[in-house]
């Protein structure tokens, strides 16, 4: 269990998703979650109102598993595969996450300021969470996919325009966590 527990390298990782993408690209599939959205609107049959919902949903099944041996996945590893004491995070950073009122982990993978059930007891917190689920929602739609579908499937394609999606994703990241973060917090 401790193998499965701690963190693996990154160059086992690094294969493991390689291995994937190659056998995506082999069948002619391309890896995405955003994706998924109008997968899940078209289903509705919303479509005969909405153009842009109208496709074939079903040919898009194989993604919808993804989608929920991840949400599965991610279950059974923070509930029966996570092991706090082996996240080492940065003293400078807890310190810097400290002077604008995020409490260190302590043992957890998550903050309670930002993860908490406190969070849905604050009008603030609950309009940052809003805001910011519309703002990626757009963002991703604009973007013509997410930040896992432009990095891993994207760039192993060597597409022009996932790179600078990604290049827009780290910057937008930095300037987010060092400039706006504080500013809400």
């Amino acid at each position: 269990m401790e193998f499965l527990t701690h963190t693996w390298h990154w160059s086992v990782t690094g294969f493991l998703i390689a291995t994937v993408m190659l056998t995506l690209n082999y069948f002619g599939k391309v890896f995405g979650m955003s994706s998924n959205l109008r997968s899940l609107c078209a289903m509705t049959g919303i479509g005969k109102k909405i153009s842009f919902f109208d496709w074939d949903w079903k040919s898009q099944r194989w993604n919808l598993a993804i989608v929920i041996g991840a949400m599965i996945g991610g279950y059974v590893a923070v509930h029966f595969l996570s092991d706090a004491s082996n996240v080492d995070i940065n003293p400078k950073t807890i310190e810097q996450l400290s002077a604008i009122g995020i409490d260190a982990p302590n043992g957890k993978l998550l903050p309670d300021a930002l993860f908490g059930s406190q969070i849905f007891r604050s009008p603030k917190m609950i309009s940052i969470l809003l805001i910011g689920g519309l703002l990626i929602g757009f963002g991703s739609r604009y973007a013509g996919g997410c930040t896992s579908g432009h990095a891993i499937a994207g760039m192993s394609n060597l597409q022009l325009p996932s790179l600078k999606a990604v290049i827009g994703f780290f910057i937008g990241g930095l300037i987010m966590s060092h400039y706006i973060l504080p500013l809400l917090f």
